[in-house]
């Protein structure tokens, strides 16, 4: 006879240790325990006081009904039952044979000859150890250790196992918690039945006794909370009955780790107004969630239990690496020219304007520099030339669920996280990038040893297998990083590593997300209640702990290798970096990757007679930013503002002289040649700037083009230089 499925149920990581253990409904804590598990010494407790002639009766103990009839004749009433442990088996199977009456009592009795006459005794035992109630709620003697020894029945002492077995007669009155003087009567008989039976020593019975009657109570385990409680969830709404002993998917030492970097980033950015955060990692190969952090602090207020995992919120500029996969899918290229300046598209609810992070318009710029530099203006470009229904279809197949409206309310700003979408999607489908453009769905529980668990569940292509091995290369490429976020980012990793960040408008959520061949890491910043942040960027904010989640998930698991351009068949050609095109004689060039038939096949016409001739619709941002456009061409040499650096805070003391409160003006690379400085601007004659109150756009223009901006913030008094 198969056991019932257990109604309560045991959560474990997937190395084996508890993090959570639930009641069924009707406050019961079951856990089936096979009879190969359980302590010998439980068998021999139960054996001992119930029956000790087992192995001989055939399910009624003749003698012992004997001797119980003469005692309850005697009494007139039944002071005896004389029951085996197979007619108490009977009893807990069978609804009718539940009482006390002679009735009952016969019924028990056929029962259990039926009964073993149907299983055998070991089957018998592992039935009745696994269904006896035993107080507290406990039914079985596993739920009973747990509940009275704070330990496991595969492993207890001998005066645990007599408490347990002396509980099975009246697990009410003989309760240790209710009634201690009781239970240590019932333990004390239990123990002086196994020494009659031989099954100890007196020395063993001595140390039985002066053992404590229970454990020190410890509370039950509430690990990984977010974690579990989503799971139930979960299997709730999807009305799977779960049961017994179920081995997720996480990783509690990874998890345990990760919970202090996320209460490190909120004790780091306090000042900056940042509150919360909340990190997920996913197994590229079979989508099982190892780590899981929802808030700092599950028990530390009512926003605790808020679950940054999964609560929608705008991801900013997160977004962008699906749409430069539609692009490439559709023809674009990582050379593609697009648009950096001023752009007023006309919308149904009227003219949209989008802004880059830095305020400064950058001109014709490669999709590549575009994509890993987070320019906002290309990549709305993009999302008006593809269509907002083609990328909401494509976020949508990358599994943004929460994207349920239709492309008429995200619009063109859907490029830049105009929708509520959850951290845990967001780590999905970037997962989706690392498995060459196709999404699977996560997975809660462990994969069966040598099974490949998620990594065969039935998938969707999201982009081509080419197009997410170039947004990733983009994503990984620290030089086209550099004029986006500078030089010293937290996105340098010993491995490679494909990195996106995103901010929500207002500041107030900051995203960042990475994924490697083996595991994606997603994280999150900001506030519950919507507060913005003081000018936390993704660099300053999310970056920091997505770098220190990374690091602590490659000790434990290997980051592996990105897919690669070369690897899934696009091909290099050496391109202008200004223009895109084929580089000529006088191009800076650099070697681009394509996917076979869209390599450029003009060469570069910008460059000629020593200097460079932008298009025409790039005229009016060259005339406004400064570019040049004369000897030797822009973009030679990559230039970058190293001081001040993106995101800076500056104070003027109160009572100081204001011409003394200023900064130095420092780029590295360029070339050779003058670099001139520009604030808010207006052009500035000196490499040392006085600070002034308010928000800053800083850009130094090399002498071959090349610029560079930087955004600070200066707190004070003071005036305009």
């Amino acid at each position: 006879m198969a056991p019932t499925a257990a109604p309560s149920l045991t959560l474990e990581d997937r190395y084996g240790v508890v993090l959570r253990t639930t009641r069924a409904s009707d406050g019961s804590l079951v856990h089936w325990l096979p009879l190969a598990d359980v302590d010998p010494k439980i068998l021999q407790a139960f054996l001992a006081l119930e029956d000790r002639r087992f192995y001989e009766h055939h399910g009624v103990d003749w003698r012992a009904a004997v001797r119980a009839g003469r005692d309850n004749l005697r009494a007139r009433r039944i002071v005896s039952g004389g029951s085996t442990i197979t007619m108490q088996l009977a009893r807990l199977l069978v609804p009718r044979a539940s009482g006390h009456s002679w009735g009952a009592k016969l019924l028990q009795a056929l029962w259990a000859i039926r009964l073993e006459r149907q299983l055998g005794k070991q089957d018998i035992l592992e039935q009745y150890l696994n269904r006896v109630p035993l107080g507290q709620g406990a039914i079985g003697v596993s739920a009973a250790a747990a509940v009275y020894c704070a330990a496991s029945a595969s492993e207890l002492s001998l005066a645990q196992a007599a408490l347990l077995a002396g509980l099975a007669r009246a697990p009410s009155s003989d309760n240790p918690l209710v009634a201690p003087a009781r239970a240590r009567a019932r333990r004390a008989l239990a123990l002086s039945r196994l020494r009659a039976a031989g099954y100890a020593t007196a020395a063993d019975l001595a140390r039985a006794t002066a053992e404590p009657l229970i454990a020190t109570q410890r509370a039950a385990p509430f690990l990984a909370p977010h974690f579990t409680t989503r799971l139930l969830a979960a299997a709730d709404a999807r009305r799977d009955r779960l049961a017994g002993v179920q081995r997720t998917a996480l990783d509690l030492e990874l998890q345990r780790a990760l919970e202090a970097e996320v209460r490190h980033t909120v004790d780091l950015l306090a000042d900056r107004g940042v509150k919360q955060a909340a990190a997920v990692v996913l197994d590229n190969r079979t989508g099982e969630l190892r780590a899981w952090v929802g808030s700092p602090d599950f028990w530390g207020d009512t926003a605790g239990q808020v679950d940054m995992v999964i609560s929608g919120r705008q991801p900013g500029s997160a977004l962008k690496p699906f749409v430069y996969g539609l692009a490439l899918d559709r023809g674009w290229t990582a050379a593609s020219i697009l648009p950096d300046i001023p752009h007023a598209y006309q919308t149904p609810t009227g003219p949209y304007r989008p802004r880059n992070y830095d305020r400064a318009f950058h001109g014709p710029v490669r999709a590549r520099e575009a994509l890993a530099s987070s320019y906002n203006i290309p990549a709305v470009e993009l999302s008006d030339r593809l269509s907002a229904a083609s990328v909401l279809r494509t976020l949508q197949l990358a599994g943004f669920e929460s994207l349920d409206r239709g492309a008429e309310y995200y619009g063109l700003g859907l490029a830049l996280g105009d929708g509520d979408v959850t951290l845990l999607e967001l780590a999905n489908a970037y997962r989706a990038l690392a498995n060459g453009g196709v999404w699977r769905p996560y997975r809660w529980w462990a994969a069966p040893p040598g099974g490949d668990g998620a990594a065969n569940a039935a998938g969707r292509r999201v982009m081509s297998m080419r197009a997410a091995a170039l947004v990733l290369d983009m994503l990984a490429d620290p030089v086209a990083r550099i004029p986006g976020f500078g030089l010293d980012t937290p996105f340098d990793f010993p491995f490679p590593v494909a990195v996106k960040t995103g901010t929500s408008r207002h500041f107030t959520d900051n995203w960042a997300v990475g994924t490697t061949g083996g595991f994606t890491v997603a994280v999150w910043a900001g506030n519950f209640s919507g507060r913005p942040m003081d000018g936390v960027s993704g660099v300053t904010g999310a970056g920091p702990l997505l770098h220190r989640a990374i690091m602590l998930t490659a000790r434990r698991y290997s980051p592996g290798a990105l897919p690669t351009p070369a690897a899934v068949g696009a091909v290099p050609v050496s391109i202008c970096r200004l223009s895109g095109l084929r580089a000529g004689r006088d191009c800076p060039g650099l070697v681009e990757w394509f996917i076979p038939g869209t390599e450029p096949a003009r060469e570069c016409d910008w460059h000629s007679d020593g200097g460079v001739r932008l298009p025409p619709q790039y005229a009016e941002w060259a005339d406004q930013s400064g570019f040049a456009t004369g000897a030797r061409g822009a973009g030679a040499t990559p230039l970058v503002i190293i001081s001040p650096q993106d995101g800076d805070r500056y104070d003027i003391p109160p009572g100081g002289d204001p011409r003394y409160a200023t900064i130095a003006l420092r780029v590295t690379g360029g070339g050779s040649g003058t670099v001139s400085w520009w604030v808010d601007g207006r052009r500035i004659s000196s490499s040392r700037w006085r600070l002034a109150p308010g928000a800053h756009t800083i850009r130094a223009v090399g002498a071959e083009g090349q610029s560079d901006a930087v955004r600070i913030e200066v707190a004070g008094t003071g005036t305009l230089p």
